[in-house]
């Protein structure tokens, strides 16, 4: 603020009436306009993002010589220019972005081709006021299960471009990690697991420590597998799976993997005791993909006849279904609920999860199997809760060719981000959309990298993406040091 006798200047304001004056022209005088959109990598055209996303910097596919870009809103504008990449000042993109939410950002944009300059149809970002959680944690592994020899967990602040390695297998003796799963979307509370033959377990982050817990008994089929944290902390639901995967003869499917045969336990890291009950471990059937609702009362859960395998594989199809839960006491009810019948569908369900406010239950479908990754018909789904009612997302699952699984929900449950192949088939990479209070899911876009040229050199998947509404506490060296531990042990309590 400068004081003089007669007048107050806010120097601030001055510098932004100035910005927005400066940038309210274009610079090109003369142009010839096209009726349709740039072609950018990644697509960032007519999205809706939240306000505290990293800035979308993108490519121009096309060889020009030159670009002038517009950001405008009621609320200022910017503009830059360069030859090809377009890459935001953190400070500019996050300065016009965050004075815009509730509204809208239009982005004009001119490129220079054979020295004639083109205006194209401008897009648009709408800009939300809800955040998307800030940090998101993935496994960042070669897209082939013959070849893992390098996994990483890596944990991503999605309002910038700060990547950390929280666990990393060339530090545990070269072991499998996966399913780095959170409570709530809390790093107080998550899990993930080590498979090694003697130094392997379940990985749990709780109350400021990590422990290590050997879920194996005399009694379960496995180790826990798939698994969902109770919202009350005190309980983790496991699947226990024989899970084979087979590799494809033919050119055009390349594997499958499916259990010959699978049940539910549900873990009590208070007593350190794992449970069941007939309701969740039936012989005749292959229960997995267990899910809490979000007040605790509830556990949901796929399930499907068990059948001949690998004979019969591509009949193979899983409904999903619900059976009370009682914290308190740990039981678990015996009347099976169905959501989603496959018999009524012709369809295959997994990977439920559910929003943090208990509204919806979003799900994997696909024609057939239990892991949807490999399958490029595989699509998201949400089921209303309240009212049943099945919501098939056609702006989130607008590309027929390749698959969209391993789903994560925000806190505030307006965002999900989920893992895509739609670029190529073979790479998954972190797609975020958003929710509206209709249910309606808005057009996906892939997480911002600092360099827009990353995802064509980057050969690596991102592996079941979760959102965090805080950093984790722990790092890589945490994980190695616990590695190197003993596990805890278990007891099988039976079934009531």
């Amino acid at each position: 603020m400068f004081k003089s006798d007669k007048y107050i200047i806010n120097i601030p304001f001055l510098l932004l009436c100035l910005f927005t004056i400066a940038c309210s022209n274009y610079s090109v005088d003369n142009y010839k306009e096209i009726d349709s959109y740039p072609s950018i990598y990644p697509d960032y055209t007519d999205i809706t993002i939240p306000y505290n996303i990293a800035p979308l910097n993108f490519l121009f596919t096309d060889n020009i010589e030159q670009y002038e870009l517009l950001v405008q809103g009621e609320h200022g504008s910017l503009k830059i220019r360069g030859k090809n990449a377009v890459r935001f000042r953190m400070s500019s993109f996050k300065n016009i972005v965050e004075r815009h939410k509730n509204s809208t950002l239009t982005i004009t944009v001119f490129v220079k081709i054979d020295n004639e300059w083109i205006k194209y149809k401008p897009f648009a970002w709408s800009v939300s006021s809800y955040p998307v959680d800030n940090y998101l944690t993935y496994r960042l592994i070669e897209p082939a299960y013959e070849v893992w020899n390098e996994i990483q967990i890596a944990e991503r602040n999605v309002s910038n471009f700060t990547e950390r390695i929280i666990a990393a297998n060339n530090m545990a003796d070269g072991s499998c990690m996966n399913c780095h799963i959170s409570n709530k979307n809390i790093p107080e509370s998550s899990f993930f697991h080590i498979r090694h033959q003697t130094g392997g377990g379940t990985v749990v982050y709780q109350h400021g420590e990590l422990r290590k817990i050997d879920t194996r008994t005399e009694n379960t089929l496995s180790a826990g597998v798939y698994g969902s944290w109770h919202p009350g902390g005190r309980y983790i639901a496991f699947s226990t799976n024989e899970i084979i995967p087979e590799f494809y003869s033919t050119h055009d499917r390349r594997m499958e993997v499916y259990d010959t045969s699978s049940g539910l336990i549900i873990l009590d890291l208070e007593r350190n005791e794992v449970f069941s009950a007939p309701s969740i471990d039936r012989a005749a059937y292959f229960e997995t993909f267990p899910e809490f609702s979000a007040d605790g009362k509830t556990l949901y859960f796929c399930v499907t006849d068990s059948l001949t395998l690998p004979e019969e594989y591509e009949k193979l199809k899983y409904s999903l279904c619900a059976v009370s839960f009682d914290p308190e006491s740990g039981r678990i009810g015996s009347k099976i609920d169905t959501l989603f019948d496959s018999s009524l569908h012709n369809k295959t369900v997994s990977q439920p999860r559910v929003s943090p406010d208990g509204k919806y239950i979003m799900i994997t479908v696909f024609e057939y199997g239990t892991f949807p990754v490999w399958h490029p018909d595989a699509r998201l789904y949400l089921i209303d809760t309240q009212t049943s009612e099945i919501l098939k997302l056609p702006e989130v699952n607008n590309n027929d060719k390749y698959s969209n699984s391993h789903h994560s929900w925000s806190s505030n449950s307006r965002w999900f981000v989920f893992a895509s192949k739609r670029d190529n088939g073979m790479y998954g990479k972190p797609y975020f959309s958003f929710i509206d209070e209709n249910g309606q899911a808005h057009k996906p876009f892939v997480l911002p990298q600092r360099n827009p040229e990353f995802y064509h050199y980057f050969h690596k998947s991102y592996n079941i993406p979760e959102l965090f509404s805080k950093s984790n506490k722990f790092n890589a060296l945490d994980v190695e040091r616990i590695f190197k531990s003993k596990a805890e042990t278990v007891k099988f309590v039976g079934k009531e």
